[in-house]
Protein backbone atom coordinates (compact mmCIF):
# COMPACT_ATOMS: atom_id res chain seq x y z
CA UNK A 1 0.00 0.00 0.00
CA UNK A 2 1.22 3.47 -0.86
CA UNK A 3 2.04 5.95 1.44
CA UNK A 4 -0.42 9.03 0.62
CA UNK A 5 0.97 12.58 0.59
CA UNK A 6 -1.90 14.78 2.48
CA UNK A 7 -3.78 17.72 2.11
CA UNK A 8 -5.18 18.12 5.81
CA UNK A 9 -8.50 20.43 5.59
CA UNK A 10 -9.28 22.53 8.77
CA UNK A 11 -11.55 25.46 9.65
CA UNK A 12 -9.13 27.36 11.01
CA UNK A 13 -5.58 26.69 12.07
CA UNK A 14 -4.01 27.12 14.88
CA UNK A 15 -6.95 27.03 17.21
CA UNK A 16 -6.58 26.80 21.21
CA UNK A 17 -9.99 24.78 21.35
CA UNK A 18 -8.30 22.07 19.02
CA UNK A 19 -5.63 20.66 20.75
CA UNK A 20 -6.57 17.30 19.26
CA UNK A 21 -6.15 18.25 15.98
CA UNK A 22 -3.02 19.48 16.56
CA UNK A 23 -2.05 16.44 18.36
CA UNK A 24 -3.16 14.16 15.37
CA UNK A 25 -1.15 16.28 12.59
CA UNK A 26 1.71 16.08 14.60
CA UNK A 27 1.12 12.12 14.83
CA UNK A 28 0.77 12.35 11.09
CA UNK A 29 3.99 13.96 11.35
CA UNK A 30 5.99 11.85 13.55
CA UNK A 31 4.61 8.79 11.31
CA UNK A 32 6.27 10.41 8.08
CA UNK A 33 3.43 10.44 6.22
CA UNK A 34 4.03 14.01 3.94
CA UNK A 35 1.16 16.81 4.70
CA UNK A 36 0.03 20.08 4.06
CA UNK A 37 -2.33 22.58 5.67
CA UNK A 38 -5.06 23.99 4.07
CA UNK A 39 -7.12 26.16 6.08
CA UNK A 40 -10.30 27.99 5.59
CA UNK A 41 -9.54 30.87 8.14
CA UNK A 42 -6.63 32.68 9.54
CA UNK A 43 -5.78 31.91 13.43
CA UNK A 44 -7.90 34.49 15.56
CA UNK A 45 -6.58 33.23 19.32
CA UNK A 46 -3.61 35.50 20.68
CA UNK A 47 -1.70 32.30 21.95
CA UNK A 48 -0.77 29.42 20.88
CA UNK A 49 -0.11 25.67 22.13
CA UNK A 50 3.47 24.48 22.48
CA UNK A 51 2.47 21.67 20.58
CA UNK A 52 1.64 23.61 17.41
CA UNK A 53 5.53 24.87 17.90
CA UNK A 54 6.25 21.46 16.92
CA UNK A 55 4.34 21.05 13.83
CA UNK A 56 6.34 21.72 10.25
CA UNK A 57 4.06 21.19 7.54
CA UNK A 58 3.43 24.01 5.15
CA UNK A 59 0.30 25.87 5.94
CA UNK A 60 -1.87 27.29 3.22
CA UNK A 61 -4.62 29.60 3.58
CA UNK A 62 -7.70 29.98 1.07
CA UNK A 63 -9.47 33.26 0.75
CA UNK A 64 -11.77 33.84 4.13
CA UNK A 65 -14.43 35.87 1.78
CA UNK A 66 -14.11 36.34 -2.27
CA UNK A 67 -13.73 39.99 -1.61
CA UNK A 68 -11.04 39.77 -0.03
CA UNK A 69 -9.00 38.32 -2.93
CA UNK A 70 -11.13 38.59 -6.47
CA UNK A 71 -8.37 38.20 -8.04
CA UNK A 72 -6.77 34.96 -6.49
CA UNK A 73 -10.41 33.50 -6.52
CA UNK A 74 -10.33 34.39 -10.55
CA UNK A 75 -6.86 32.43 -11.07
CA UNK A 76 -8.46 29.58 -8.74
CA UNK A 77 -11.71 29.42 -11.66
CA UNK A 78 -9.45 29.94 -14.64
CA UNK A 79 -7.79 26.77 -13.85
CA UNK A 80 -9.85 24.71 -11.92
CA UNK A 81 -12.26 24.89 -14.88
CA UNK A 82 -10.14 22.69 -17.25
CA UNK A 83 -9.74 20.03 -14.80
CA UNK A 84 -11.76 17.32 -15.88
CA UNK A 85 -13.94 16.76 -12.62
CA UNK A 86 -14.94 20.60 -12.77
CA UNK A 87 -17.81 19.82 -14.51
CA UNK A 88 -18.70 17.39 -12.05
CA UNK A 89 -18.23 19.32 -9.10
CA UNK A 90 -19.99 22.10 -10.57
CA UNK A 91 -23.50 20.23 -10.87
CA UNK A 92 -22.90 18.69 -7.06
CA UNK A 93 -22.24 22.47 -6.29
CA UNK A 94 -25.63 23.73 -7.39
CA UNK A 95 -27.70 20.56 -6.50
CA UNK A 96 -25.89 21.42 -2.33
CA UNK A 97 -26.83 24.98 -3.48
CA UNK A 98 -30.58 24.67 -4.47
CA UNK A 99 -30.91 23.51 -0.67
CA UNK A 100 -28.62 25.25 1.01
CA UNK A 101 -29.04 29.18 -0.50
CA UNK A 102 -26.41 30.29 1.51
CA UNK A 103 -23.34 32.66 0.97
CA UNK A 104 -21.42 30.76 2.87
CA UNK A 105 -22.12 27.57 0.23
CA UNK A 106 -21.13 29.75 -2.38
CA UNK A 107 -17.71 30.48 -0.77
CA UNK A 108 -17.00 27.29 0.26
CA UNK A 109 -16.80 26.58 -3.91
CA UNK A 110 -15.00 29.50 -4.30
CA UNK A 111 -12.33 28.73 -1.60
CA UNK A 112 -12.26 25.04 -3.38
CA UNK A 113 -11.25 25.93 -6.94
CA UNK A 114 -8.58 27.95 -5.20
CA UNK A 115 -7.73 24.81 -3.00
CA UNK A 116 -7.72 22.87 -6.26
CA UNK A 117 -5.73 25.56 -8.47
CA UNK A 118 -2.98 26.04 -5.90
CA UNK A 119 -3.15 22.21 -4.77
CA UNK A 120 0.75 20.80 -5.41
CA UNK A 121 0.60 18.08 -7.56
CA UNK A 122 2.02 15.57 -5.29
CA UNK A 123 -0.68 15.49 -2.87
CA UNK A 124 -2.45 12.03 -3.16
CA UNK A 125 -5.70 12.10 -0.68
CA UNK A 126 -7.23 15.08 0.89
CA UNK A 127 -8.77 14.54 4.40
CA UNK A 128 -11.09 16.94 5.78
CA UNK A 129 -10.97 17.86 9.74
CA UNK A 130 -14.93 18.22 10.61
CA UNK A 131 -17.59 17.04 8.14
CA UNK A 132 -19.49 20.37 7.35
CA UNK A 133 -17.41 23.43 5.59
CA UNK A 134 -14.15 22.00 5.93
CA UNK A 135 -15.67 18.64 4.79
CA UNK A 136 -17.21 20.95 1.25
CA UNK A 137 -14.41 21.97 0.54
CA UNK A 138 -12.64 19.04 0.51
CA UNK A 139 -15.27 17.19 -1.78
CA UNK A 140 -15.74 19.84 -3.87
CA UNK A 141 -11.92 20.27 -4.39
CA UNK A 142 -11.40 16.68 -3.98
CA UNK A 143 -14.09 15.70 -7.44
CA UNK A 144 -12.01 18.71 -9.72
CA UNK A 145 -8.94 17.02 -8.66
CA UNK A 146 -10.24 13.50 -8.58
CA UNK A 147 -8.40 12.40 -5.79
CA UNK A 148 -9.52 10.26 -3.05
CA UNK A 149 -10.69 11.86 0.34
CA UNK A 150 -11.74 11.16 3.61
CA UNK A 151 -12.89 12.96 7.06
CA UNK A 152 -12.27 12.91 10.66
CA UNK A 153 -15.89 14.10 12.35
CA UNK A 154 -17.18 15.03 16.12
CA UNK A 155 -19.50 16.87 17.46
CA UNK A 156 -20.84 20.24 16.19
CA UNK A 157 -20.18 19.10 12.58
CA UNK A 158 -22.53 16.60 13.08
CA UNK A 159 -25.68 17.53 15.18
CA UNK A 160 -25.96 20.69 13.26
CA UNK A 161 -25.87 19.89 9.29
CA UNK A 162 -28.56 18.73 7.40
CA UNK A 163 -28.79 14.75 6.94
CA UNK A 164 -29.12 15.17 2.99
CA UNK A 165 -25.69 16.79 3.05
CA UNK A 166 -23.64 14.10 5.43
CA UNK A 167 -25.68 11.55 3.67
CA UNK A 168 -23.99 12.55 0.26
CA UNK A 169 -20.77 13.50 1.75
CA UNK A 170 -20.44 10.15 3.21
CA UNK A 171 -21.61 8.59 -0.46
CA UNK A 172 -18.48 10.17 -1.79
CA UNK A 173 -15.49 10.00 0.64
CA UNK A 174 -13.81 7.06 1.04
CA UNK A 175 -14.03 6.51 4.79
CA UNK A 176 -14.86 8.64 7.70
CA UNK A 177 -13.54 8.11 11.49
CA UNK A 178 -15.28 9.99 14.15
CA UNK A 179 -14.18 10.20 18.18
CA UNK A 180 -17.37 8.34 19.87
CA UNK A 181 -19.36 5.70 19.90
CA UNK A 182 -22.45 7.77 19.65
CA UNK A 183 -21.32 9.19 16.93
CA UNK A 184 -20.64 6.26 14.90
CA UNK A 185 -24.31 5.44 15.61
CA UNK A 186 -25.56 8.21 14.48
CA UNK A 187 -23.31 8.37 11.12
CA UNK A 188 -23.71 4.57 10.27
CA UNK A 189 -27.60 4.98 10.14
CA UNK A 190 -27.16 8.04 7.80
CA UNK A 191 -24.27 6.06 5.62
CA UNK A 192 -25.78 4.00 2.14
CA UNK A 193 -22.47 2.10 3.27
CA UNK A 194 -22.21 1.70 7.21
CA UNK A 195 -18.76 0.05 7.00
CA UNK A 196 -17.61 3.79 6.21
CA UNK A 197 -17.83 5.06 9.50
CA UNK A 198 -15.42 3.95 12.45
CA UNK A 199 -14.66 4.48 15.68
CA UNK A 200 -10.81 6.66 16.35
CA UNK A 201 -11.07 7.94 19.93
CA UNK A 202 -8.67 11.16 19.99
CA UNK A 203 -7.13 10.12 23.14
CA UNK A 204 -4.28 11.79 24.90
CA UNK A 205 0.14 11.94 23.98
CA UNK A 206 0.64 10.93 28.23
CA UNK A 207 3.70 11.97 27.03
CA UNK A 208 3.12 15.44 27.75
CA UNK A 209 1.67 14.52 31.09
CA UNK A 210 3.38 13.87 34.33
CA UNK A 211 4.21 10.54 35.05
CA UNK A 212 2.58 10.36 38.62
CA UNK A 213 -0.33 12.41 40.58
CA UNK A 214 -0.22 14.62 42.93
CA UNK A 215 -0.89 14.24 45.98
CA UNK A 216 -3.38 16.27 46.81
CA UNK A 217 -4.29 18.44 50.56
CA UNK A 218 -7.54 16.44 51.55
CA UNK A 219 -9.86 20.09 51.44
CA UNK A 220 -13.26 18.94 52.44
CA UNK A 221 -14.67 22.63 52.38
CA UNK A 222 -14.77 23.39 56.14
CA UNK A 223 -11.78 26.08 56.25
CA UNK A 224 -12.05 29.44 54.63
CA UNK A 225 -8.12 29.98 54.70
CA UNK A 226 -8.22 26.36 52.33
CA UNK A 227 -11.10 26.26 50.15
CA UNK A 228 -11.53 23.67 47.55
CA UNK A 229 -10.85 24.40 44.55
CA UNK A 230 -12.98 23.22 41.37
CA UNK A 231 -11.71 23.37 38.37
CA UNK A 232 -13.73 23.98 34.73
CA UNK A 233 -11.68 24.61 30.98
CA UNK A 234 -14.11 25.09 28.03
CA UNK A 235 -14.97 28.00 25.68
CA UNK A 236 -17.69 30.22 27.11
CA UNK A 237 -20.28 29.42 24.75
CA UNK A 238 -23.84 28.14 25.52
CA UNK A 239 -23.12 24.35 24.89
CA UNK A 240 -20.78 24.36 27.28
CA UNK A 241 -23.66 25.29 30.10
CA UNK A 242 -21.73 27.43 32.32
CA UNK A 243 -25.04 29.61 33.33
CA UNK A 244 -26.24 26.25 34.70
CA UNK A 245 -22.78 25.52 36.91
CA UNK A 246 -22.93 29.05 38.31
CA UNK A 247 -26.58 28.76 39.09
CA UNK A 248 -25.22 25.06 40.77
CA UNK A 249 -22.46 26.80 42.48
CA UNK A 250 -24.49 29.14 44.13
CA UNK A 251 -26.90 26.59 45.94
CA UNK A 252 -23.98 25.37 47.42
CA UNK A 253 -24.49 25.73 51.07
CA UNK A 254 -22.75 28.69 53.08
CA UNK A 255 -20.82 26.88 55.27
CA UNK A 256 -18.71 25.15 52.51
CA UNK A 257 -15.86 26.83 51.18
CA UNK A 258 -15.03 26.84 47.51
CA UNK A 259 -13.07 28.63 44.38
CA UNK A 260 -14.10 28.06 41.28
CA UNK A 261 -11.40 28.41 38.52
CA UNK A 262 -12.47 29.33 34.71
CA UNK A 263 -10.04 28.46 31.73
CA UNK A 264 -11.19 29.23 28.13
CA UNK A 265 -11.64 32.09 25.54
CA UNK A 266 -14.86 33.53 24.58
CA UNK A 267 -16.91 36.18 25.99
CA UNK A 268 -16.85 36.37 29.80
CA UNK A 269 -18.51 39.60 30.47
CA UNK A 270 -22.10 37.55 30.87
CA UNK A 271 -20.71 34.57 33.25
CA UNK A 272 -19.41 37.36 35.25
CA UNK A 273 -22.54 39.37 35.79
CA UNK A 274 -24.16 36.27 36.50
CA UNK A 275 -21.85 35.87 38.97
CA UNK A 276 -22.10 38.74 40.48
CA UNK A 277 -26.19 38.71 40.62
CA UNK A 278 -26.07 35.09 42.45
CA UNK A 279 -23.65 36.62 45.04
CA UNK A 280 -20.87 34.13 44.16
CA UNK A 281 -18.19 36.47 41.82
CA UNK A 282 -15.78 36.74 44.78
CA UNK A 283 -15.36 33.20 44.26
CA UNK A 284 -14.85 32.92 40.73
CA UNK A 285 -11.49 33.51 39.21
CA UNK A 286 -11.73 33.90 35.54
CA UNK A 287 -8.43 33.46 33.91
CA UNK A 288 -9.29 33.43 30.11
CA UNK A 289 -7.52 31.30 27.33
CA UNK A 290 -5.01 29.57 28.69
CA UNK A 291 -2.02 26.84 26.62
CA UNK A 292 -2.18 23.02 26.96
CA UNK A 293 0.60 23.33 29.74
CA UNK A 294 -0.94 25.70 31.98
CA UNK A 295 -4.18 24.16 31.57
CA UNK A 296 -2.50 20.43 32.68
CA UNK A 297 -0.57 22.91 35.38
CA UNK A 298 -4.44 23.84 36.83
CA UNK A 299 -5.66 20.30 36.61
CA UNK A 300 -2.60 19.08 38.53
CA UNK A 301 -3.66 22.02 41.63
CA UNK A 302 -7.24 21.52 41.44
CA UNK A 303 -9.37 19.76 44.08
CA UNK A 304 -12.21 18.74 41.44
CA UNK A 305 -13.47 19.20 37.78
CA UNK A 306 -16.23 19.65 36.37
CA UNK A 307 -18.18 20.69 33.14
CA UNK A 308 -22.06 21.25 32.48
CA UNK A 309 -22.42 20.34 28.98
CA UNK A 310 -25.74 20.24 27.47
CA UNK A 311 -27.21 19.95 23.95
CA UNK A 312 -28.23 23.42 22.48
CA UNK A 313 -31.40 23.96 20.03
CA UNK A 314 -29.86 23.90 17.28
CA UNK A 315 -28.08 20.49 17.96
CA UNK A 316 -24.98 21.77 19.42
CA UNK A 317 -23.28 19.82 21.96
CA UNK A 318 -19.87 18.19 22.94
CA UNK A 319 -18.83 14.50 21.85
CA UNK A 320 -16.15 13.16 23.92
CA UNK A 321 -14.36 16.87 25.31
CA UNK A 322 -10.61 16.15 25.72
CA UNK A 323 -10.69 18.62 28.92
CA UNK A 324 -12.39 15.53 30.66
CA UNK A 325 -9.47 13.31 29.64
CA UNK A 326 -6.89 15.70 30.53
CA UNK A 327 -8.52 16.16 33.87
CA UNK A 328 -9.27 12.53 34.87
CA UNK A 329 -5.68 11.60 33.44
CA UNK A 330 -4.03 14.29 35.83
CA UNK A 331 -6.04 12.04 38.82
CA UNK A 332 -8.98 14.41 39.08
CA UNK A 333 -12.34 13.33 39.63
CA UNK A 334 -15.14 14.59 37.44
CA UNK A 335 -18.71 16.03 37.74
CA UNK A 336 -20.51 15.93 34.31
CA UNK A 337 -23.54 15.84 32.60
CA UNK A 338 -24.80 12.54 30.76
CA UNK A 339 -25.64 13.42 27.31
CA UNK A 340 -23.46 12.65 24.03
CA UNK A 341 -20.12 10.57 24.73
CA UNK A 342 -19.55 11.69 28.26
CA UNK A 343 -20.82 8.63 29.72
CA UNK A 344 -18.32 6.55 27.27
CA UNK A 345 -15.49 7.67 29.71
CA UNK A 346 -16.93 9.08 32.97
CA UNK A 347 -18.91 6.35 34.89
CA UNK A 348 -21.29 7.53 37.60
CA UNK A 349 -20.09 6.81 40.91
CA UNK A 350 -17.04 5.18 39.49
CA UNK A 351 -14.36 8.23 38.38
CA UNK A 352 -17.60 11.04 38.64
CA UNK A 353 -20.73 11.90 38.81
CA UNK A 354 -23.25 12.42 36.01
CA UNK A 355 -26.51 14.41 36.28
CA UNK A 356 -29.17 15.33 33.81
CA UNK A 357 -28.12 18.49 31.88
CA UNK A 358 -29.47 21.45 32.49
CA UNK A 359 -30.60 20.85 35.88
CA UNK A 360 -28.34 23.11 38.50
CA UNK A 361 -30.02 21.48 41.60
CA UNK A 362 -28.80 18.15 40.64
CA UNK A 363 -25.44 19.50 39.71
CA UNK A 364 -25.46 21.64 43.08
CA UNK A 365 -25.84 18.30 45.12
CA UNK A 366 -23.22 16.07 43.51
CA UNK A 367 -21.12 19.10 43.82
CA UNK A 368 -21.41 19.22 47.28
CA UNK A 369 -21.02 15.50 47.61
CA UNK A 370 -17.43 15.73 46.08
CA UNK A 371 -16.64 18.88 48.26
CA UNK A 372 -17.09 17.43 51.40
CA UNK A 373 -15.46 13.99 50.60
CA UNK A 374 -11.73 14.03 49.83
CA UNK A 375 -10.95 10.89 50.18
CA UNK A 376 -13.72 10.10 47.33
CA UNK A 377 -12.69 12.43 45.41
CA UNK A 378 -9.11 10.94 45.56
CA UNK A 379 -10.08 7.60 44.87
CA UNK A 380 -12.41 8.78 41.76
CA UNK A 381 -9.66 10.73 40.73
CA UNK A 382 -7.24 8.02 40.46
CA UNK A 383 -9.80 5.55 38.83
CA UNK A 384 -10.00 8.11 36.55
CA UNK A 385 -6.68 8.19 35.32
CA UNK A 386 -6.13 4.41 35.43
CA UNK A 387 -9.51 4.15 32.71
CA UNK A 388 -7.99 7.10 30.30
CA UNK A 389 -4.24 5.35 30.19
CA UNK A 390 -6.19 2.19 29.46
CA UNK A 391 -8.94 3.32 26.94
CA UNK A 392 -7.43 6.25 25.49
CA UNK A 393 -4.13 6.67 24.29
CA UNK A 394 -3.82 8.88 21.04
CA UNK A 395 -1.22 6.57 19.50
CA UNK A 396 -3.16 3.32 19.74
CA UNK A 397 -5.62 5.54 17.35
CA UNK A 398 -2.70 7.28 15.65
CA UNK A 399 -2.34 3.31 14.65
CA UNK A 400 -4.95 2.86 13.15
CA UNK A 401 -5.10 6.22 11.14
CA UNK A 402 -1.71 5.79 9.66
CA UNK A 403 -2.25 2.58 8.46
CA UNK A 404 -5.26 4.25 6.59
CA UNK A 405 -2.60 6.41 5.12
CA UNK A 406 -0.07 3.81 4.18
CA UNK A 407 2.07 3.36 7.32
CA UNK A 408 1.53 -0.18 8.80
CA UNK A 409 3.85 -0.21 11.65
CA UNK A 410 2.87 0.21 15.17
CA UNK A 411 3.22 4.25 16.12
CA UNK A 412 4.49 5.08 19.79
CA UNK A 413 5.46 8.63 20.96
CA UNK A 414 8.45 8.58 18.78
CA UNK A 415 6.93 7.64 15.50
CA UNK A 416 6.83 4.23 13.68
CA UNK A 417 8.63 1.27 15.79
CA UNK A 418 10.80 -1.22 13.69
CA UNK A 419 10.83 1.11 10.47
CA UNK A 420 13.54 3.03 8.70
CA UNK A 421 11.61 5.99 8.29
CA UNK A 422 12.43 8.86 10.21
CA UNK A 423 10.36 10.90 12.70
CA UNK A 424 9.36 14.59 11.16
CA UNK A 425 10.01 16.16 13.79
Amino acid sequence: MARDNLAIVVKGYPRLSETFIAQEILGIQQAGIPYRIVSLRHPTDKKRHPINDRIKGTVDYLPEYVYQEPKRVLRGWLKARKMPGYRRAVNIWWQDYRRDRTANRARRFAQAMVMAAELPDDVTRIYAHFLHTPASVARYCAIMRGLPWCCSAHAKDIYTSQDWDMREKLRDMDWLVTCTKANVDYLRNLAEDPDKVNLLYHGLDFSRFPEELPERPMREGSDPETPVTILSVGRLVGKKGYDDLLRALAKLPESLHWRFVHIGGGSGEKYQQLATELGIADHCDWQGARDQKEVIAACQNADLFVLASRIEKDGDRDGLPNVLMEAQLCGLAAVSTAISAIPELIEDGVNGKLVPERDPVALATALEDMIVDPKLRDAMGRKGSEIVRRDFSFYRGMTDLAERFGIEKKLDAEGPSQTKQPAAE
